[in-house]
């Protein structure tokens, strides 16, 4: 009878201990499947994901190109290393390369970008421009300041004035990309006043200066001065550039 009853009471345990190991392996597989996603579940996640890459790595050559410009204008070309462009832009220095081959190639880059990139447009403006020679001379030094002169690309004229004799190849280049055409372009504007009886006969080389000189002053003040000096001794680019157009007229005028 003994036996009997112990035999009873461990078959008894043993259901009990199985009905609940049972039900705690039970909410294990609960827990454990609730964490799992579902297949549309993991596709809808991992499907954006590439979309994302995609566009950073679109963008990647126009953020490199903006951080380089801040820094060349900042520090100068020299002084500028490739490692901080990078860490600006927020990529690594292999990544820079794979747009850029060397500092010199990026500092060409943003050049193109930012400078000699008008001038195919500004050519085509000035022979479609129905206004007066006076009018079209105007509009240059107004455009110039809205796309060159108010932006962080004017601190490259100062750049190369700085740095050009330790740089010859770098002078050559911007001297064939930003300064030959946009003499080429100003000259154009002084030779069709010429030509339509509207300004005096000049030498287009030294009219070409006459024009640039107050340009040259005003991003030179911009990039030094400016940022030291109190309010009563700022300049005001709009005044001041149409202070300087007035004057330029009345010297090149026939009347």
């Amino acid at each position: 009878m003994i036996d009997s009853f112990l035999t009873q009471r461990y078959i008894t345990n043993r259901l009990v201990i199985s009905r609940t190991l049972y039900g705690i392996s039970g909410i294990s597989r609960i827990i454990w499947f609730s964490f799992m996603p579902t297949r549309s579940t993991t596709s809808q996640q991992l499907t954006p994901a590439p979309v994302r890459r995609a566009r950073r790595k679109d963008a990647r050559p126009g953020e490199l190109l903006a951080a380089a410009l801040d820094l060349f204008v900042e520090k100068g070309f020299a002084a500028t290393r490739v490692e901080e462009v990078a860490h600006r832009a927020g990529v690594s220095k292999g990544t820079l390369f794979l747009y850029f081959p060397s500092k010199e190639e990026l500092f060409k880059a943003v050049v193109r970008a930012h400078l000699s990139g008008h001038f195919v447009r500004w050519g085509q403006e000035i022979e479609t421009f129905d206004g007066s020679s006076a009018e079209m001379l105007r509009y240059a030094l107004s455009s110039w300041w809205q796309h060159i002169g108010s932006t962080q690309a004017s601190g490259i004229p100062k750049l190369m004035m700085s740095e050009a004799g330790n740089f010859p190849q770098l002078a050559a280049f911007y001297r064939q990309e930003v300064i030959e055409p946009g003499n080429a372009l100003l000259a154009r504007i002084l030779q069709r006043g010429v030509a339509r009886g509207e300004f005096r006969p000049l030498d287009l080389k030294y009219g070409v200066y006459l024009i640039l000189a107050p340009l040259v002053f005003l991003v030179l003040w911009k990039h030094s001065f400016a940022p030291c000096c109190d309010h009563l001794a700022q300049i005001d680019p709009p005044t001041y550039l149409s202070a300087q157009i007035e004057m330029l007229l009345h010297g090149l005028s026939v009347c």
